[in-house]
């Protein structure tokens, strides 16, 4: 016979319990699950063990630098799939870390089993003896006060052994078993593998109306550069118009090395301005103004005045430089060189930048280089400003994003980032994943209603909902949309019904609400439009009250979007079928559908579309056959709806409905 040695047994230890498929989760945890201060977190698990032992589970939770847990009960939700759960107050602004952990109740076990034998009336006089042990044993370590309460329980059971009621009655007592849950030991406690994360983020991580404006041309006489001063007369229309957030190009001193002209051409005139994006002269660079826009002093009045109009600044953050940048004297391997030495621009074949060299975040000297952005970062988190659009992200190594978004967030877990990373799904998920709080979209392209429909239950259905934060800009500097090249006013009205209600937070780039679409040719790729005579390359004085504006449209739907809470969350969007491919409907409710929106878009600009629209009464907390009105809050009127019901919109009078369910009493 073998005899196995102690140190190497046949049978390792052997856990009774099984924890499975916890959520919410993000890649196994890798990555932290996105939800807003204030809300609850309902966290889920598969937890059973063998046999018919009762078991029981809490929730351990606590904040980023607390060092002790919080235990919350798990209940059991549904005893045939064994789903337990728990739910953790997200309260502060903060990251979250949580797991789960699950033990066998061996007095609720046995009372159990107990109480089946009591009501097939049993002889139960050992299983008392077994339950007045239990009782003992616990009290062994217990306090002073609970030993005496456990003591005295223990005799009384064991004197009822010969009545199997009576002792039932003194076994069930609520203070014995409150005493019996929360003190007897967890012999076989079992805690899930991972620690997982939960960030809760501030209201406006999820919801928000973004503008986009140049400083430089909020002015009125046609080629004058306007102060940040004088920008802040901007301020009065800008919040009339409903919007959160305000948000800047880049403020830096301009590269005169390469500078663009207009339209992007290669040869500057003397007072072409340049653009934004080629960061650095002799003024400074990421952590300088651009002279003419003021002075520090002025940024700071700036960000200030904006935030008594309810507004707040976010500003563009791009990291590369002009050829005229200090870092690059200062610290050329910071960029890539070519074999004769010279540094090499900018290229998106077949364009080029030649106003614009990237930095090379491989560089040998890249812990400096990581260092000096993070510095930058404080720099302007100093000067006011929480959220930071952050250009072109997808391409630097994601581990960069992931080191100093995490250390940001640590010191300043208010501070928001917004991903400009128009490239491919796995980059953009990854970057949100990584720490990015909102990203960019395809909502720009996506114009017909099933290419509408797929992409939003993409964001809204599958697991992107716990991580990644849309935001549907309409319009940017870059993007001048094919269908508003050749949709015009109704165009314009109708993407911005479809960007405000079906994502939390949406933007448009100013010149949006004067209905701009002047274009030229996209030389890269055919049949897309870039802006003429775009800003990003000349000063532009516009006409805020032109004649065919929405700017009250805008005003309307921006102040639809506050009023109701339905149309601020994301997964809530549920699409109603409709009998016209021109035609996308959907319904978006609150939780306890106290609020609920319904909405009707004609996506044609060009021509009346009607169509019949299908509400089923569990989408919006009906019974089913009811009846209810319905008001149209960009315009006011009123209708009966039910099951089925037929509109009928015209782009060139109202391109969309906007209805809020009201109960019939």
């Amino acid at each position: 016979m073998t005899v196995k040695s102690k140190k190497n047994p046949v049978v390792s230890p052997c856990p009774h319990i099984l924890i499975q498929s916890v959520r919410p989760v993000v890649d196994g945890g890798r990555y932290p699950v996105k939800r807003l201060v204030g809300q609850q977190c309902d966290v889920e698990a598969t937890i059973f063990r063998d046999g018919h032992s009762t078991i029981r589970a809490v929730l351990q939770w606590r904040r980023r630098n607390q060092k002790s847990y919080t235990e919350v009960p798990m209940e059991l939700v549904n005893p045939g799939l064994d789903l337990w759960r728990g739910r953790l107050p997200l309260e502060k602004n903060d990251r979250y870390f949580f797991t789960i952990e699950a033990w066998t109740d061996v007095y609720a076990s046995w009372l159990a089993d107990f109480r089946k034998r009591v009501d097939s009336s049993q002889n139960v006089q050992s299983e008392v003896l077994e339950g007045v042990a239990l009782i003992e044993t616990v009290a062994k370590r217990a306090s002073k006060t609970d030993k005496k309460t456990l003591s005295e329980a223990a005799v009384r059971l064991k004197g009822q052994a010969k009545d199997p009621q009576c002792a039932l009655e003194v076994a069930t007592e609520p203070t014995l078993l409150e005493k019996m849950s929360s003190l007897q030991p967890r012999e076989d406690a079992v805690t899930h593998e991972s620690i997982l994360s939960i960030v809760a983020e501030r209201t406006a991580a999820l919801f928000g109306s973004w503008y986009e404006m140049f400083p430089r041309s909020q002015g009125t006489i046609p080629g004058k550069a306007s102060t940040l001063r004088e920008a802040e007369r901007r301020f009065p229309d800008i919040r009339k118009m409903g919007f959160d957030v305000l948000y800047l190009p880049p403020v830096h001193p301009i590269g005169k090395t390469h500078r663009k002209g207009r339209n992007n051409s290669l040869e500057a005139g003397p007072d072409d301005p340049g653009s934004p994006w080629a960061i650095g002269n002799s003024a400074g660079g990421h952590d300088a103004l651009e002279p003419g826009l003021g002075t520090m002093k002025d940024f700071d009045h700036f960000v200030q005045e904006a935030r008594k109009h309810g507004l707040e600044i976010a500003l563009d953050f791009a990291l590369q430089c002009s050829p005229d940048h200090p870092w690059v004297e200062e610290h050329p391997d910071w960029f890539y060189q070519r074999p004769d030495g010279t540094i090499k621009y900018a290229e998106n074949p077949p364009k080029k930048y030649e106003d614009i060299y990237p930095l090379n975040f491989d560089s040998p000297d890249r812990e400096a280089l990581w260092q000096e952005v993070r510095r930058i970062f404080d720099f302007w988190i100093g000067h006011g400003v929480r959220i930071f659009r952050v250009d072109n992200p997808h391409t630097k190594p994601p581990c960069f994003w992931e080191w100093i978004l995490n250390d940001i967030t640590s010191k300043h877990p208010d501070v928001l980032f917004l991903a400009e990373a128009f490239t491919r799904p796995p980059m953009m998920k990854t970057l949100a994943k990584l720490g990015f709080t909102q990203s960019y979209t395809y909502f720009t392209w996506r114009e017909d209603k099933k290419g509408l429909r797929d992409y939003l239950e993409e964001l809204t259905q599958s697991e992107m909902k716990d991580y990644y934060h849309p935001n549907f800009f309409v319009n940017t500097p870059d993007i001048l949309p094919t269908i508003l090249v050749r949709g015009g006013r109704p165009a314009f009205k109708m993407r911005t019904v479809l960007a405000a209600t079906l994502s939390p937070s949406y933007g448009i780039y100013s010149g949006f609400e004067l209905c701009e679409n002047e274009a030229m040719d996209h030389h890269a790729i055919p049949g897309e439009y870039e802006y003429g005579n775009s800003e990003k390359y000349e000063i532009r004085v516009r006409d805020w009250n032109a004649p065919g504006n929405i700017v009250e449209f805008i005003a309307r739907m921006n102040g639809v979007r506050k009023e109701n809470p339905a149309l601020q969350e994301l997964a809530n969007l549920k699409f109603l079928d409709s009998d016209n491919d021109r035609i996308l409907c959907y319904a978006k409710a609150t939780a306890d559908f106290s609020n609920v929106i319904l909405v009707a878009v004609n996506l044609d600009p060009h021509n009346v579309q009607e169509s019949t629209v299908l509400v089923p009464s569990e989408a919006i907390g009906l019974r089913p056959g009811e009846s209810y009105d319905v008001q149209d809050l960009l315009t006011g009127a009123r209708y009966s709806w039910s099951a089925r019901n037929y509109v009928r919109l015209d782009p060139n009078v109202q391109p969309a409905h906007v209805f809020r369910v009201e109960r019939r009493a």
